[in-house]
């Protein structure tokens, strides 16, 4: 009885320690004048700050010891946020909403500081608004930055507050990148969106030819365009009322792809009028050129054959002492303008491309193995025939003409 006695007692003394360990709900005005109140006291703000068209990546950054630094973790929903003071300090730890209005709040009571994110989906725009509130942005590379392998916990505040102490006193060590133009990001959505159709139609050109072999039979070969016409009396009775729908749904793709390629000829002409310079290339059609020419920064690459290490065209590397095995590409960079560059390099490897690639391919055969030729040698034309920026890209000044052969 006397064990019993005490069960409800026991019961709502653990409830009211775990009421106590659950993270306090605040509303995020409230938080934010309390920081704002903090930082006051805590920091004089100097009256010259960087104006937002300085803001961002000025070059060769040094640490930043005369201003806060903000590490930002970028969520779906939620960032994390984490700022430091003159001497390293943390100020404050917390989450801002991941929405414009709500970041423009939080970054416009903030005095003049470094803010540090990674790329990622929300990074171009939230750079542009935190950028516009009169701040320094460095936006990281998280694939060269030493990763989390060694690391026995990771989360968005652990992360945030890494951010934050890597931007203040080694920058270097981000790898900082910088964003496209929201021009040119806007072009590169026609792109990217003609991808994504292209690559539903292969899934369903593919599943149709599947589940026809499945019942003993096979579709006669023929290109994507041509598909609906070329296979609809094909399909076996039996299964032709299942499979009709996907070939629809292919033919329509193909008519949205089709509209697709004529804007992308379109802007070509209108308003990347250079793309012409990249097709001159036997091999390389519209949509590769504008995809090339969206790089817009040449000052980015010093020479031409920076280009190939930029898009992870060129081996990957994990020496150790007297181990130097042969990898494949690193595959950095844009994978769409990888994968355009590798296809322009097979046309201009294979049967149709200039006699002159065909007379060098067989002499890296005699002075290599045959399959690391086979898996370099794409990669390695790419990075040399698609040059140069300097000549080719917006913005640029004077450059080289388009190299036509070796």
């Amino acid at each position: 009885m006397k064990k019993n006695s005490k069960s409800p007692m026991k019961k709502e003394q653990k409830a009211k320690w775990a009421k106590a360990q659950r993270p306090v709900q605040r509303e995020p005005t409230e938080v934010l004048a309390e920081l704002v109140e903090k930082l006051r006291g805590k920091l004089e703000v100097k009256a010259t700050s960087a104006s937002p068209a300085e803001a961002g990546v000025r070059g060769e950054l040094s640490p930043n010891l005369d201003r806060l630094t903000v590490g930002v973790d970028l969520g779906d929903q939620w960032s994390h946020f984490c700022i430091l003071g003159l001497q390293g300090e943390t100020l404050s730890e917390g989450q801002v909403r991941t929405r414009e209005a709500e970041v423009a709040e939080f970054f416009q009571a903030l005095p003049p500081a470094r803010v540090v994110m990674e790329v990622g989906t929300h990074s171009p725009w939230m750079q542009e608004i935190i950028a516009g509130e009169g701040h320094e942005v460095v936006v990281a590379n998280p694939r060269l930055m030493e990763g989390s392998k060694r690391r026995k916990r990771k989360n968005d505040r652990i992360d945030a507050k890494k951010l934050a102490r890597l931007g203040r006193v080694d920058p270097q060590s981000l790898y900082p990148i910088r964003h496209r133009s929201r021009e040119v990001r806007q072009d590169l959505v026609v792109l990217r969106a003609r991808e994504a159709l292209v690559a539903a139609r292969t899934e369903l050109i593919n599943a149709t030819r599947g589940l026809v072999k499945s019942m003993g039979t096979r579709l006669p070969p023929c290109s994507s365009p041509s598909f609906g016409k070329k296979v609809k009396d094909a399909i076996p009775e039996t299964v032709r009322e299942a499979l009709l729908p996907l070939v629809r749904l292919a033919d329509a793709l193909s008519d949205c792809i089709q509209s697709y390629d004529q804007k992308i000829e379109e802007l070509g002409s209108e308003k990347y009028g250079h793309t012409k310079l990249l097709r001159q290339v036997k091999g390389v059609g519209p949509i590769t050129a504008l995809a090339y020419v969206t790089l817009e920064n040449p000052e980015l690459f010093a020479k031409s054959r920076d280009v190939g290490p930029y898009l992870g065209l060129v081996p990957k590397q994990e020496d150790s002492g007297e181990s130097q095995p042969k990898l494949g590409i690193s595959k950095t960079g844009d994978t769409m303008l990888r994968k355009l560059l590798v296809q322009s390099a097979q046309y201009i490897l294979g049967p149709f491309g200039p006699d002159s690639v065909n007379a060098m391919l067989r002499q890296l055969t005699r002075l290599r193995p045959p399959i690391i030729v086979h898996k370099n040698s794409r990669a390695a034309s790419a990075a040399q025939y698609f040059t140069p920026p300097a000549g080719l890209l917006p913005q640029a000044g004077v450059g080289k003409p388009a190299r036509i052969s070796p």
